[in-house]
């Protein structure tokens, strides 16, 4: 089963983690007040450049009749859209930049460039996957209610389709993130009634019909003759844009080691714990400027997760304090390529397509879905947390981990 008590399972004492909190705290402490002018410039320049490149891609499909014009004006919108969607519209209404007190800057004001409206965006992201991140039964992102992302979740025929259900989702991403608003989970489950349903279906289909209008029948119609050429290639930038979003997400909440986390271990943690989870149960991947710029930053999935309505430009250097902090505590940092993450993420959701019976790891010691129990399952591993006496080192779990890898390879 997923991880039932996150101190057991990172190896770390009370007090350890009491320290771990205090100085997240700190940094948290030291990048709100050193907010100001050079951030601001930093989010009016992105906002200048993602409308310069929507306005350039716009006038450019005008002539789309020309191939090169409709490449050139296809990406400089597909580029737009991913940076309203990812370093915009997703950052801004977590309100990173509340404190700047400009209403067009503002998470109350702001309406992002896609189809799920802001007002259910806030309510599943910001406040029920950021508050319980990972925890299964609680967090709907693990498999977004169509497929099976961890072995804690109990196979069902339907699951046999999680390949499919991934690629259509990546495809429709914008789509699937509107209908995630609906939590048809908790209608599934009676939760929630057919009224509040079809209510929030009113919120989303407004909020279609904007987006439907402005890219497949105003644009187009603008276009004049080109009207064909100019509705392709808003599709095709809605799709680039949709494919980008979906590989950033995953990438940040689905590779190995994105731990997830029980019901009971959720609510009997403190604020210290809860810091802990977001460590544990997220993903970095490595990225240069340009990337992390058009990821919105979450390439800093970890970060975000720890301080999600901070500055997104600042994640970098708080990255760097945040993998101190791992090292002090012998805590994973769990990063790697884009193709890796991916890759492992791909694999998971794949292979958990299978009933268990068919998959070698078990729920309490598998890539995707690990538990305190993992350590006594395969032995060999010594069960002490805090400074080990023998070295005066901190023995964490990036120790135990690093133990229980090579007592496999020596009984192998």
């Amino acid at each position: 089963m997923a991880i039932t008590d996150i101190k057991a399972y990172a190896h770390l004492t009370d007090a350890d983690v009491a320290e771990l909190e205090r100085e997240l705290d700190a940094i948290r402490a030291d990048i709100e007040e050193s907010r100001g002018e050079r951030d601001a410039r930093y989010i009016r320049r992105a906002i200048r450049l993602q409308r310069a490149l929507a306005v350039g891609g716009r006038i450019t499909l005008f002539k789309s009749r020309n191939r090169y014009a409709w490449v050139a004006g296809t990406g400089m919108l597909a580029a737009a859209k991913i940076i309203e969607n990812m370093e915009l519209g997703h950052n801004i209404t977590h309100g990173q930049w509340d404190w700047m007190n400009d209403p067009e800057i503002h998470s109350t004001e702001w309406e992002w460039d896609t189809t799920s409206p802001t007002v259910h965006w806030k309510k599943s992201h910001n406040y029920i996957h950021h508050k319980y991140t990972n925890v299964v039964g609680l967090d709907d992102d693990i498999g977004y209610g169509i497929m099976r992302l961890t072995r804690d979740q109990r196979w069902e025929r339907w699951m046999i389709g999680n390949p499919v259900y991934n690629f259509l989702l990546g495809t429709l991403f914008e789509w699937g993130v509107a209908l995630h608003g609906v939590e048809t989970t908790k209608w599934r489950k009676g939760e929630k009634s057919m009224g509040e349903v079809r209510k929030d279906l009113k919120i989303i289909g407004r909020k279609v019909g904007k987006q439907v209008g402005k890219d497949y029948l105003v644009f187009p119609a603008l276009a004049g003759r080109n009207w064909k050429h100019t509705l392709g290639a808003n599709a095709v930038a809605n799709l680039i844009r949709n494919y980008w979003a979906y590989m950033v997400i995953f990438c940040g909440h689905f590779p190995d080691g994105a731990e997830k986390f029980t019901r009971e271990e959720f609510e009997r943690e403190t604020h210290a714990e809860w810091y802990l989870r977001q460590m544990l149960g997220s993903a970095n991947f490595h990225a240069g400027p340009v990337m992390a710029f058009m990821s919105g930053n979450l390439c800093y999935q970890i970060e975000h997760h720890l301080f999600p309505d901070l500055p997104s430009n600042r994640y970098a250097e708080i990255a760097q304090r945040v993998r101190a902090l791992c090292d002090k505590y012998d805590l994973p940092y769990t990063t790697g390529s884009l193709v890796r993450q991916y890759s492992q993420s791909f694999w998971t959701i794949a292979k958990l397509a299978l009933p268990n019976r068919f998959l070698k790891a078990t729920a309490d010691d598998a890539p995707e879905t690990n538990s305190e129990l993992k350590f006594r399952i395969r032995g060999g591993v010594r069960d002490t947390f805090g400074i080990d006496p023998r070295t005066g080192r901190r023995r964490g779990l990036r120790t135990a981990l690093r133990e229980l890898e090579n007592d496999t390879v020596v009984m192998a």
